[in-house]
């Protein structure tokens, strides 16, 4: 009798030994999953996932104790209040670190929540500006912000292309209207004519009103600062109207593969440019390697941002590796300091956050594909 309760307590001690050693750390993802712009969220969270399952076949450590990684996924739908009550959620969930996230407008207030609660956050979508000028030391951004990606298109336009007047249209989100703004500002110290300017919304599917009372002023090129659910329908709208010869440019927001299918590949869609921040898939470090991979695992999913999700979750967890530590407040000094060679390339951070040395590149569509102009 003596003899088996040995033996169990000795089984006893190595199972507590063997859940000791595998602690579990969560990483929190907020993105929209729900809604028109969910087919973004969940190329946004496939990345992080990707990322998570890559880690654990490696087999981790973490101050000598092996760990496993979990993701707690969180949608926002794109709206702000969603957003915060998502960052307050996983701020009580006490996750490690959280990837996310997508819309500006979400991540910006969200960033407070993650500072009060002392937990660092990596956006690998959201671009405006504004997210990183309170230098809170939980916040990260691993992809170009506006001021990049909007003067880069204003002077295409005006360099490249040698274009003389642009109407400019943005849906009143912190994106939208960020992006329009630095094109509008870059466009006019370059000598361009904004000829008109409208507004309209991150919901609405009709533009009919708002270009006609564009083409009547007939303007070289349309400026659209939103994401790919308006800009597509504002295509279709602008082929029924005529407008085929009008250059069509906007950021990341439209810049993906979802806005073919959302134009129904009209006309207008040939002469669309977007920028994105980064290099494209062809010319980052790890990038057509990783997007085969991706589309193996999460065929016909891929929109935009799902390496800089991947990346940012990584980033974390070497961080954490290198601090040998889980707690934000032993790995966010590691965290600032970090050279990490990811996929989409080496990230390292300015004081306040921002991608240091961040690439930009610019896109149009051939024969219905998205192509890299640079």
């Amino acid at each position: 009798m003596k003899l088996k309760l040995t033996v169990v307590a000795a089984i006893a001690a190595m199972s507590g030994m063997a859940m000791a050693q595998d602690m579990v750390v969560k990483i929190g993802h907020v993105a929209p999953m729900s809604g028109p712009q969910a087919h973004y969220g969940k190329d946004n969270e496939n990345g992080v996932r990707m990322a998570i399952e890559d880690l654990n076949a490696k087999g981790v450590k973490i101050g000598g104790k092996a760990v496993k990684f979990e993701i707690q996924a969180e949608d926002d739908a794109a709206d702000p209040k969603q957003g915060t009550a998502a960052a307050q959620k996983l701020c009580d969930a006490k996750v490690a670190g959280v990837v996310g996230h997508l819309n500006s407008g979400t991540t910006i207030p969200a960033s407070k929540i993650y500072h009060d609660c002392g937990i660092p956050h990596v956006t690998g979508a959201a671009t405006n500006p504004a997210l990183t000028k309170p230098g809170y030391d939980t916040t990260y951004r691993i992809i170009a912000n506006d001021n990049a990606l909007g003067a880069a298109l204003a002077l295409y336009a005006a360099d490249k292309l040698k274009l003389k007047s642009v109407a400019i249209v943005d849906d009143r989100t912190a994106y939208g209207q960020g992006v329009a703004e630095v094109f509008k500002k870059t466009a006019a110290a370059k000598g361009m004519k904004v000829v008109d300017e409208q507004y309209t919304n991150d919901k609405a599917t009709d533009f009919m009103a708002i270009l006609t009372a564009i083409k009547a002023k007939n303007p070289d090129a349309i400026f659209y600062g939103g994401m790919d659910t308006q800009g597509g329908p504002m295509l279709r709208q602008m082929e029924q109207l005529g407008m085929t010869n009008v250059k069509f440019f906007g950021g990341d927001g439209i810049c993906t593969s979802e806005i073919v299918k959302l134009s129904g590949g009209a006309k207008p869609l040939e002469n669309t440019i977007c920028a994105e921040g980064g290099s494209s898939l062809a010319k980052m470090p790890g990038g057509t390697a990783w997007k085969d991979r991706y589309d193996k695992k999460y065929p016909g999913q891929f929109q935009v941002y799902s390496p800089y999700t991947y990346d940012a979750t990584m980033l974390l967890a070497d961080a954490m590796v290198k601090a040998g530590s889980t707690d934000p407040k032993k790995y966010i000094p590691v965290l600032k300091k970090e050279s990490y060679k990811g996929v989409t390339g080496t990230i390292s951070f300015e004081p306040n956050g921002e991608l240091k040395n961040a690439a930009t590149t610019l896109y149009t569509y051939k024969d219905g594909k998205k192509t890299a102009l640079n």
